[in-house]
């Protein structure tokens, strides 16, 4: 009995120490995701087209996305998710990203990838627990840089625009079959509460402050609050 009692003791003198280092983890996604935004952006002429980012109704990242693969792949990551509002861009959201593969070279890599929804519907499957890119939700490969024909006209196809970055190179990406799925756990551990996805990104949770650096960056890049117009 006592040995169980000494167990439940140092059980319970751990859980906080795990708890914070899995909030360590999820800082660090932030930052990760920030320094993905900031790199990107800093070359206008190989960045995600101003006419796109301006009119942007959610921002996602996921920095470091796992590519395993030989004649057949997989591919895992971990990104997060703002959106705008009225009121500037909602606090973040943790998403997964899971599937098959999508022509990144053969070997294990790390590869970003960024997402944003261009349209209502994009904002929309955001909200769902779960989705696939190019079945419940209409994708496709985002243009870069200035061209602005191209950048509306791709619009006018899909809902959400995707890009990759690897090994420095930064180019639109088809990414039809790969799930986007709602992470509840880290989204909880971050707030450290259970807090609906509709309720943070329509922008009704205040952000923390790990998450400030994200979002100052998301803002200088893609704009500030939604205006009354749209």
């Amino acid at each position: 009995m006592k040995k169980i009692l000494a167990l439940v003791f140092i059980g319970a003198l751990a859980l906080p120490a795990l708890a914070a280092d899995d909030q360590q983890k999820l800082d660090s996604r932030l930052d990760a995701a920030r320094n993905v935004i900031d790199q990107i952006e800093s070359v206008p002429d190989k960045s995600v087209p101003e006419s796109i980012a301006r009119k942007a109704y959610c921002v996602g990242v996921v920095p470091g996305m796992v590519k395993g693969a030989f004649i057949f792949g997989a591919e895992y990551g971990q990104g997060v998710v703002t959106c705008r509002t009225a009121n500037g861009w909602s606090a973040p959201v943790f998403i997964r990203m899971a599937g098959g593969s999508f022509g990144f070279q053969i070997g294990g890599q790390g590869t970003d990838l960024v997402l944003v929804a261009v349209d209502p519907k994009g904002f929309q499957d955001l909200l769902q627990d779960k989705f696939k890119i190019g079945g419940d939700a209409a994708a496709a490969a985002g243009p870069v840089g200035r061209d602005a024909q191209a950048s509306t006209d791709v619009s006018m196809r899909a809902e959400l625009l995707t890009w990759s970055r690897s090994r420095g190179i930064f180019a639109g990406i088809d990414l039809n079959g790969v799930t986007v799925s709602q992470n509840t756990d880290d989204t909880d551990t971050f707030y450290g509460r259970a807090e609906h996805f509709d309720s943070v990104l329509h922008g009704s949770v205040s952000a923390p402050a790990p998450a400030d650096g994200f979002l100052h960056a998301v803002e200088r890049y893609f704009g500030p609050a939604r205006t009354a117009s749209r």
